[in-house]
């Protein structure tokens, strides 16, 4: 049993490493219509998130491969269940990425004005479906203990879904608003300092909309009442959140992203605890979801997936920590001139 929680661990922690990683560029390609005034400002833009949005995004791909590795029943009846949102969502990155290669190919205004709408409509759809599935998973989906689905797309537009969307939203534009702060200078930089400031505000009333809610409509925090101890989760998300508008008032620009990072960590970190050992809970047959245990792989597949992890996630990790210290400069005017600018 232990192997199960160990990779139940290691799958909470994937997720939140992506969101927090991906959170930024999916939300600053969302605001690019409303930061960037100009066509230099555009490219500015592209060029804070470009050296990193594809590395982040390897996060996805491993907690993807984790579910189908470590928990294949679970991963076979959830992409069934989800198979229209998660398809967008697919579709909506693939479009992005293109959009960041071909934006620059060809000297034209049209060329790069469908380009920018395909980058805006690739963050936006992924941040809004993100919440709105993960929503549903916390409060439960319609499947038999066959795994039959019994709902439609539609119905997972529900109130408390779309205000899950919703949040993912507001969260990745701050953090994205935050990320862009502390990557650029001059105009840019304080109109994104600004839109963070207005965002805060916004993430903190939908945060504690999604949490009273989370109380009516999940089972969410079943498992903090019973462990009072788990409550130091949501403790550190409140707090990291507070802590964003401290270092907006300081003019901080780098603590408020990193304590952005620890609000979505520990937000994300609080919804998988709740739904423990639930992976993905059935609304309507109880008996029917499938849970870390009734869902995993043999013991010796997750031993062998333990010692390929122990192996290869610090080789991620350290290529991450090169990657974002190599570009962590400010992007300039004087970036764009450069051959391998976007």
């Amino acid at each position: 049993m232990i192997w199960q929680v160990i990779w139940f661990i290691l799958w909470a922690v994937l997720w939140a490493v992506y969101f927090t990683l991906d959170g930024f560029d999916l939300g600053l390609g969302s605001l690019l219509p409303v930061l960037a005034k100009n066509e230099n400002e555009k490219r500015i833009i592209y060029n804070a998130m470009g050296p990193f949005w594809d590395g982040n995004e390897v996060w996805l791909i491993t907690a993807g491969g984790a579910t189908f590795a470590a928990f294949p029943k679970t991963y076979a009846i959830m992409f069934s269940c989800l198979y229209t949102p998660l398809l967008l969502i697919l579709f909506a990155l693939i479009l992005r990425g293109v959009a960041f290669e071909f934006r620059s190919k060809h000297d034209s205004d049209g060329w790069r004005k469908i380009w920018d709408y395909c980058l805006v409509f690739g963050s936006f759809l992924p941040a809004l479906l993100f919440g709105v599935a993960f929503a549903n998973i916390f409060q439960g989906i319609p499947f038999d203990a066959n795994g039959m689905y019994h709902g439609n797309t539609l119905k997972l537009l529900n109130p408390y879904g779309l205000v899950g969307g919703i949040l993912f939203v507001l969260l990745f534009m701050m953090h994205g608003s935050l990320w862009l702060w502390a990557k650029s200078e001059g105009d840019l930089a304080q109109r994104a300092k600004e839109i963070a400031d207005k965002l805060w505000n916004a993430v903190l009333v939908f945060a504690v909309i999604f949490l009273i809610y989370s109380y009516v409509a999940t089972k969410l925090w079943d498992n903090y009442f019973k462990h009072p101890l788990l409550f130091v989760i949501p403790l550190i998300a409140v707090i990291a959140l507070i802590m964003v508008k401290v270092y907006l008032v300081k003019g901080e620009n780098w603590k408020g992203w990193f304590a952005s990072s620890l609000t979505i960590l520990f937000t994300t970190f609080w919804s998988i605890a709740g739904l423990f050992p639930n992976l993905f809970p059935s609304s309507i047959d109880p008996n029917a979801s499938l849970t870390i245990y009734n869902s995993s792989s043999s013991e010796l597949t997750l031993k062998i997936m333990t010692v390929v992890a122990v192996i290869f996630v610090p080789l991620v990790l350290f290529y991450q920590f090169w990657a974002y210290k190599t570009f962590s400069h400010t992007v300039t005017e004087k970036d764009l001139e450069s051959d391998e600018a976007y």
